[in-house]
């Protein structure tokens, strides 16, 4: 299939792009879509993991981009505006502050306005929210291990190479662009 190496995944399971791949080169016989097999295939894991990954946070009544908040405001571990966790999340601006809301209503993070420009906030962690990110990250980082585990050790470290040498090379051509 024009570079296609191999459309099956494990165990000689057919993946769903296969099928697409084979029906687009039935209609399309020269059609290249080796670009297709490996897009389609990064937007259908997007897709399932962030269904799966949120299986557990629901629990907490958190959403994703939740976590992602409280877990950015404690890895960096100091006051952060919401313009730079919106950087950090990949989030906009909007999304960044109605989730915050959200966050600050439940005790978890708090806004300190900015002594010069009362426009700024700077948010941190509470306690509890310190407390919660500290607990769930475990919890989190086990979950997502399990749903990698059909992959062995080496196998998911190259795809964590090859994944990284592309975010690279999307974050240099396209990083201004969505940034």
């Amino acid at each position: 299939m024009n570079g296609e190496r191999n459309d099956e995944g494990a165990e000689g399971v057919e993946d769903v792009v296969a099928g697409v791949l084979r029906q687009w080169q039935r209609v399309h016989p020269g059609l290249d879509t080796a670009p297709m097999a490996v897009i389609g295939r990064l937007n259908r894991c997007a897709a399932l993991l962030q269904q799966a990954a949120e299986a557990p946070l629901s629990q907490e009544g958190l959403t994703r981009a939740e976590f992602d908040i409280l877990g950015t405001l404690r890895r960096v571990d100091r006051e952060l505006t919401p313009g730079r966790i919106a950087r950090e999340t990949f989030a906009s601006g909007a999304a960044v502050t109605k989730r915050l809301k959200e966050l600050e209503r439940r005790g978890l993070v708090v806004r300190r306005p900015d002594e010069r420009d009362r426009r700024v906030a700077h948010l941190s962690l509470t306690e509890a929210g310190s407390e919660l990110i500290d607990r769930l990250l475990p919890e989190q980082l086990g979950y997502e291990a399990a749903l990698l585990s059909g992959l062995d050790g080496a196998r998911r470290q190259e795809l964590s190479s090859a994944l990284g040498e592309l975010l690279v090379v999307l974050e240099g051509r396209l990083g201004s662009v969505v940034g």
